[in-house]
């Protein structure tokens, strides 16, 4: 993948979650002081525990945020899609990245050192409010995955694990929803805080039901509307 020029960075900026607001003058500012990467799929931007520098944003692929224990074992904290920030709430609290960052798919990130991230919240406020809001987002969702490990059955929370990463897309006779980057089993296991052997026999039941359908790692939601059911979602119809 090539870098794009800083006029189209800026472009991509005004879509993202913690530049939204500015104007087309402060985004090319904020382009032209940040560092532009690709990332081929399976590079790790940084690891857990490392010393946190820079705040990163995701212009373009997938980049999997996961948390080990001392025991060695792994929890998957959430799937970066592009205009999502990562690794910035570290430079505010112990400076310390709590997870290890991987790109799932070929990607495209920009980054800003702290003193320059500094320096931009205090040129654009604006910038200041949308970080809170990104906090308070991420906070949410973490609450809400605590309640659904602590009430929910292994089944509801992967159809939930599932509605969180799909693209739910409208056409004129059906509602449908698909994954865009590879995700395996583990993966969801991972995410739910389920075994492997549990999240393969509930996938594969849900398979043959015809619910979901999996390519290549690539997994598609056949009826939405069921998949929401099983996650409780149902009452919002």
């Amino acid at each position: 993948m090539t870098i794009p020029a800083v006029s189209v960075i800026a472009a991509d900026l005004a879509n993202t979650e913690l530049f939204e607001g500015l104007t087309p003058d402060a985004l090319l500012d904020v382009a032209g002081r940040g560092r532009v990467q690709t990332l081929a799929k399976g590079t790790i931007l940084f690891v857990q525990g490392e010393p946190a520098e820079r705040c990163h944003t995701l212009l373009n692929g997938r980049v999997r945020i996961a948390q080990s224990g001392p025991d060695g074992g792994q929890v998957i904290v959430r799937f970066v899609g592009p205009g999502e920030i990562f690794g910035t709430v570290a430079l505010f609290t112990d400076r310390r990245y709590p997870a290890e960052a991987t790109a799932v798919t070929d990607s495209v990130e920009i980054s800003w050192p702290e003193t320059i991230l500094l320096e931009l919240i205090h040129r654009y406020p604006q910038i200041a409010l949308n970080l809170t809001r990104i906090i308070g987002n991420r906070l949410r969702e973490v609450q809400e995955r605590l309640r659904e490990l602590a009430t929910e059955r292994v089944d509801q929370r992967i159809a939930h694990a599932l509605l969180r990463l799909a693209d739910r897309r409208i056409t004129a006779d059906k509602e449908d929803a698909v994954i865009e980057f590879p995700l395996t089993r583990q993966d969801v296991a991972e995410m739910c805080g389920a075994t492997l052997y549990t999240v393969s026999r509930v996938l594969t039941a849900w398979e043959k039901a015809g619910y979901i359908a999996t390519h290549r790692k690539r997994l598609s939601i056949r009826k939405l509307g069921d998949i929401r059911r099983l996650a409780g979602e149902s009452f919002l119809d």
